[in-house]
């Protein structure tokens, strides 16, 4: 019998789609209150953050609201990761470096690898570094997961640095 409250499905559901919402709003850098702002208040701040924290577990209405919102395609929220447009499933990855240095524990072999590419290209003064296909790849292998399953995963740490002008 349903009490009301959410199944694992539902919460895992609502975490994985709260962990996109976050990656758009932090790629675009927007803070949760420029999110209620730009949204002329239909978006309020304390309900999109119970989104991201996976909270709450937004309507099909809300999820089209807040994809709209981003200009993606809904999908981009709610698919299965396999035809996942964020980040591309190929090509240049480019990393907030500060976003991983405060990334989840999980992102530690990450980091790890991030800052030996940085030692071999003497690169330390950038807030972001772009790393190649071949390196996620590389990454991936850390992990001993796809590449594809890896970018999902720099969604979710929310890593990945906008690369919009």
């Amino acid at each position: 019998m349903n009490d009301g409250s959410p199944d694992s499905t539902e919460e895992d559901f609502a975490k994985v789609v709260g962990a996109r919402l976050r990656a758009l709003r932090k790629r675009r850098r927007l803070s949760l209150q420029a999110v209620e702002e730009k949204s002329g208040g239909r978006l309020r701040a304390v309900v999109v953050g119970s989104y991201e924290r996976g909270d709450r577990v937004a309507s099909i209405r809300r999820i089209a609201e807040l994809a709209e919102f981003y200009g993606v395609p809904v999908d981009t929220l709610v698919s299965d990761g396999a035809r996942s447009r964020i980040p591309a499933q190929e090509g240049k990855v480019v990393l907030d470096l500060d976003a991983l240095r405060n990334a989840p524990p999980e992102a530690e072999r990450l980091a790890t690898f991030v800052a030996s590419i940085q030692r071999q290209r003497n690169d330390f003064g950038s807030p972001v570094l772009t790393i190649r296909s071949e390196d996620i790849s590389l990454a991936a292998l850390l992990y001993e997961i796809p590449p594809a399953e890896l970018r999902e995963k720099l969604v979710t740490w929310g890593v990945l640095a906008s690369t919009s002008p």
